[in-house]
């Protein structure tokens, strides 16, 4: 998926988790799982399935390519 320029508002579907919606919607989990779980307050307090038409907001940032981590070959 491109990167958006902003925050998009999606629907999750019905017996969806947190992780499933990420990664339908952006094709990747982990830290964007996280950074979607940041813009959404509270939205773990209704446990780990989602209600389906429930609103979730998907930050800009979550769409940036993870950067791995650099390796020293040399110290």
């Amino acid at each position: 998926m491109a990167r958006l320029a902003t925050s998009i508002r999606v629907e999750a579907e019905a017996g969806e988790t947190v992780d499933a919606l990420v990664y339908r919607v952006l094709g990747k989990g982990s830290p964007a799982v996280e950074q979607v779980l940041d813009a959404n307050p509270n939205l773990a307090d209704h446990g780990p399935i989602l209600q389906a038409g429930q609103g979730i907001v998907i930050p800009a940032a979550a769409t940036l390519p993870a950067t791995p981590p650099t390796i020293n070959l040399w110290d």
